[in-house]
């Protein structure tokens, strides 16, 4: 494994024009792109604009140097990869594309799942699925042990959030995929965290579905996302909307493709494309392993550091020394939304999440909403002196609204 040292990350740093401006530590919301992800876009949208979008297009090779980053990086084929304007969108064209659901249904679900999947199952709700949640172990993680004993014929989708919004928790999403081959049940894993910060290997995970957003962690545009579907289990998916790229004319009639483009159509910003295909580029080049690593390097003392401040209370799960970049906190007499925009004014983005990101979870422990640090390989310990700096300030300073 290669370490990403001070010089590494002063070029990458160099090479990402928004560290000039801010220290960002809100990456698990938006990272900040490169220069040349930029300049990618803009080179697109140039020629778009000089030569007509639709001629543009003809002899474009970045969607399938877009598809191979995002394989690669997954440890997949090609074939097995779709582009969604969203996380959310991808997950859920995902979960509608499921045979039709009936009473007595069981859906299996992490306590931290995200809100926006969980919006996503109300039809299936509607049609007498349960919705039941799977016990945390004593780390706040999902018990593989109590899903284990959950398991029945009726249990038809295992949903798993593996870094949740909230918090640093690492849920344990390869040992669940094991059970979920073992009885032959679809599992879905949301990777929106864990994409670009931790490694990800399809194939171990034993998922059937997982997806990202593109603006996290991989560094890429707004308005993109990454959609895997096991290769064994795409046909079981009947996906709406359709048209003449998902499901093409063969003489006959239009049927469905054989791979994961049967989720795209055929209106898709290649300008937002190219962007995500140089940010997977650049990311396969660093690698996630380093990238972890050096997150992992970061915020392990920047945990110690938060506990020393009076008045703030640390609110991720996890078991300590294995757990992600994502730092929840509150701060005594301090609204988490004020406090990001407080922050905000002095030039250090953070994040601020409510109890919608992760109901369940947030109503299970009695908060209202979470302040949240995200870390990435482009932070330095100066950048976080900077913010202890500021916390340390404003924890001393009275309640504020």
């Amino acid at each position: 494994m290669t370490s990403l040292g001070p010089e590494h990350v002063a070029r990458l740093r160099q090479a990402t024009p928004g560290c000039a401006r801010v220290c960002h530590f809100n990456h698990a919301g938006a990272s900040l792109p490169s220069q040349g992800t930029l300049d990618a876009m803009l080179g697109q949208l140039h020629r778009e604009a000089t030569e007509g979008p639709m001629e543009a297009a003809l002899d474009a090779a970045w969607p399938e140097r877009a598809r191979q980053a995002a394989a690669r990086l997954l440890n997949t084929s090609s074939e097995a990869i779709a582009f969604a304007s969203s996380g959310s969108a991808a997950w859920g064209s995902a979960f509608s594309a499921l045979p039709r659901w009936q009473p007595g249904d069981r859906i299996l679900v992490g306590r931290h799942e995200w809100g926006g999947n969980l919006a996503c199952m109300a039809p299936a709700l509607a049609a007498g699925a349960r919705l039941e949640i799977i016990p945390c172990d004593s780390h706040g993680a999902v018990s593989v042990q109590a899903l284990e004993s959950m398991l029945d014929a009726r249990v038809r989708l295992i949903a798993l959030t593996w870094l949740p919004a909230n918090g640093g928790l690492i849920n344990p999403v390869a040992a669940i995929g094991r059970l979920a081959r073992q009885w032959h049940i679809p599992y879905f894993i949301d990777a929106g965290q864990a994409l670009g910060q931790l490694p990800c290997d399809v194939q171990a995970l034993g998922c059937d579905v997982l997806k990202a957003a593109g603006r996290k962690y991989l560094r890429g545009p707004r308005g993109t996302a990454l959609l895997y579907i096991r290769p064994g289990f795409i046909e079981q998916l009947q996906p709406l909307p359709r048209d003449v790229l998902s499901a093409p004319w063969d003489g006959r009639g239009f049927g469905l493709r054989g791979d994961a483009r049967r989720f795209e159509t055929s209106e898709m910003s290649l300008v937002l494309l190219v962007g995500l295909a140089n940010a997977l580029q650049e990311l396969n080049e660093i690698g996630s392993e380093t990238i972890e690593q050096h997150i992992r390097h970061l915020s392990d003392p920047l945990r110690q550091a938060l506990d020393r401040i009076p008045g703030l209370q640390r609110q991720d799960l996890g078991e300590p020394g294995k757990q992600s970049g994502l730092i929840a906190f509150t701060l005594a007499g301090w609204d988490s939304f004020a406090l990001k925009a407080r922050l905000a004014r002095q030039g250090i983005n953070i994040g601020a999440n409510g109890v919608a990101y992760t109901p369940l979870d947030m109503q299970a422990r009695g908060l209202d909403s979470v302040a949240r640090i995200a870390l990435s390989h482009l932070n330095t310990e100066k950048e976080i002196e900077r913010l202890l700096q500021a916390l340390r300030t404003l924890a001393g300073s009275g309640p504020a609204g």
